[in-house]
């Protein structure tokens, strides 16, 4: 908000989009709204004053279930990667799992940040988590982050009988840029031929350099938790260079996959004035007519990370049981 409480454009442009909104969320949006402007016209000098809002949000305490940090090597001669496993058992059982990328626009968010709901999820599904650490845009290129992400799966699939892990059983799950490392997981696992992946689980998945650069929505849609504007600089960060030109590397951008056959079954939801509710409807009718069997689940009136500010509201609830639900036949629970 400006001085003397008038309105930025942002924040009038934002406003647009209220009357769009489950009434149960207007609350939160307006707050979000607020609390965002601060950070845009997003770019360089903004990045890191947005990590450092990020990084002291508290997560709330939640029952232990066995948390373990293990550094992973590399491919490539790329290092290491922090993983964070979570609930393994090594008792003779076989459990599924879930290799999970955390969201952020590529740009900031943490693992660590994430723990908490994945605790929840691990006590739920009594399943094993790996949750990686992937090094962020734009400071690690798009390839960076897919080796990154692409050796804790690996790591996860040899370690599996010591984690009490089944191998037939082992998802990909991550939340909106988290959502895009997974959709771009699943697809490296299927053409190199090393982790048969057995479910993708995508929540509001970043999917589509183009959004934000070639296309953007309606006036009024798209634009509360995360806009085009900061699509746009999110994916410039992460590709290294301009999105939604016709050259931009394939490879780094799910959408622009030239064949979605072959990948495994998929859950994906978003919300109806997510900005990425357009692309995500796209990649899972394009998953369907590859044969790949994908369910979508779109929300009335909801916003971009809309189940994180207000798990409460029957849209959270409804998301929530739907993935539960998506995860438990993916794993014959």
């Amino acid at each position: 908000m400006l001085p003397g409480g008038s309105l930025s454009a942002k924040e009038t442009g934002a406003a647009a989009g209220l009357p769009f909104v489950d009434p149960e969320l207007r609350g939160a949006a307006k707050q979000i709204i607020a609390m965002t402007s601060g950070f845009y016209p997003m770019g360089p000098s903004k990045l890191p004053m947005l990590r450092a809002a990020i990084a002291k949000a508290q997560m709330p305490d939640r029952p232990a279930v066995p948390v373990r940090t293990v550094m992973a090597p590399v491919g490539k001669g790329l290092g290491e990667v922090k993983l964070y496993v979570l609930n393994e058992k090594p008792d003779g059982a076989a459990r599924p799992a879930i290799l999970h990328t955390h969201g952020g626009g590529f740009i900031t968010g943490s693992a660590l940040l994430e723990i908490g709901g994945l605790i929840d999820l691990a006590r739920e599904l009594d399943c094993v988590i790996v949750s990686v650490e992937y090094s962020l845009a734009p400071e690690a290129p798009w390839s960076v982050s897919m080796e990154q992400t692409y050796a804790g799966l690996l790591w996860l699939y040899r370690q599996a009988a010591a984690l009490g892990v089944d191998r037939a059983r082992i998802a990909v799950a991550g939340e909106s840029a988290g959502g895009g490392h997974a959709a771009l997981l699943a697809r490296t696992a299927r053409d190199r031929g090393e982790v048969p992946v057995a479910f993708q689980c995508l929540i509001y998945p970043m999917l589509d350099d183009r959004t934000g650069s070639t296309w953007n929505p309606a006036p009024g849609l798209g634009c509360i938790g995360w806009d085009g504007d900061a699509n746009r600089y999110g994916w410039r960060a992460f590709l290294g260079q301009r999105p939604g030109q016709a050259h931009v590397p394939h490879r780094a951008v799910p959408a622009r996959a030239a064949s979605l056959a072959g990948l495994p079954p998929a859950f994906i939801a978003v919300g109806s004035i997510d900005l990425f509710a357009r692309e995500d409807i796209a990649y899972a009718q394009r998953l369907t007519a590859s044969g790949v069997p994908a369910e979508l689940l779109v929300l009335p009136g909801a916003f971009h990370g809309f189940d994180k500010v207000m798990p409460g509201a029957w849209v959270s609830r409804q998301v929530l049981a739907a993935r539960s639900a998506a995860y438990r036949r993916a794993f014959g629970l």
